[in-house]
């Protein structure tokens, strides 16, 4: 696959179909195999643009800590780089996060929005559960040395093993992640995770004017339930659809439905 060199960083993408731009932006730790199920049913329609994040896949992996605003722009370069002025942004988990960025500080770029299993930050009733910092090892007002010191590989695995909700699925995908991982970089892992828990648009979100779906399970058991109700009532105008029983990885445990709500969202004017 292709790579652009974009915003000090080259990242590796793919584009596939024709028709409007939309580009997929995948969550903390995956690269852009995460969007499987969605490639070939959505480019059936749509110029479909999937890409690694900095710090996973084939795209570069620097150190230090990442901000959104940084994957942001990250994003925002690539689509410069393929000459797409604006498109439709799909964000999952920590890509909701990229995209509420996107929204925010490139308005001009984002054409509609769909913010999928994400939250706005941390707070009493949104942003990742509360007891999961403590899972991975991270004591009460923890700080970025803390998270930097965690055991990385098995934070990620816990979190892809309560990211999804079917026995079937954690037995087959959870061991193909732990060989994935502990063949690659754990820099990009930390980056992306100091990124996560710094994350923060409450304030922000009446600045987003794309139409803007949001969607989530009602079983997400990485994200908390009130996540999705903050963004939707922050976000002027958001239409809010909750998939009963759906798990955080929605886009491969209940595809087929994910794929149905954000084709009618994008296609209805």
């Amino acid at each position: 696959m292709p790579k652009a060199f974009v915003n000090g960083i080259n990242v590796n993408y793919r584009v596939q179909g024709q028709g409007e731009p939309l580009v997929l932006i995948m969550g903390y730790s995956g690269d852009q195999t995460g969007w499987i199920f969605q490639r070939r049913a959505f480019s059936r329609r749509y110029r479909v643009v999937t890409f690694d994040n900095r710090g996973v896949g084939r795209t570069d992996k620097p150190e230090g800590a990442y901000t959104m605003r940084m994957m942001a722009d990250d994003t925002v370069g690539l689509m410069e780089h393929l000459g797409i002025a604006k498109a439709h942004i799909v964000g999952v988990s920590m890509g909701g996060m990229v995209a509420q960025e996107i929204a925010i500080n490139y308005p001009q770029k984002v054409d509609k929005l769909v913010l999928g299993c994400t939250a706005a930050g941390r707070s009493e009733s949104s942003g990742i559960f509360p007891e999961f910092p403590k899972i991975v090892g991270l004591r009460d007002n923890y700080t970025d040395d803390d998270v930097r010191s965690i055991p990385i590989l098995k934070a990620v695995e816990k979190l892809i093993s309560n990211a999804l909700n079917k026995r079937l699925y954690r037995m087959f995908i959870v061991p193909l992640i732990k060989v994935k991982f502990r063949i690659c970089s754990t820099t990009g892992l930390v980056g992306q995770l100091e990124a996560v828990l710094h994350h923060d648009t409450f304030d922000r979100l009446p600045g987003i004017g794309a139409p803007t779906l949001v969607i989530a399970g009602t079983e997400d058991r990485v994200i908390m339930p009130g996540s999705s109700e903050v963004l939707a009532k922050g976000i002027p105008g958001a239409r809010m659809v909750r998939i009963k029983g759906g798990s955080h990885l929605l886009c491969i445990e209940r595809r087929g439905v994910f794929n149905r709500e954000v084709l009618d969202f994008l296609s209805n004017s």
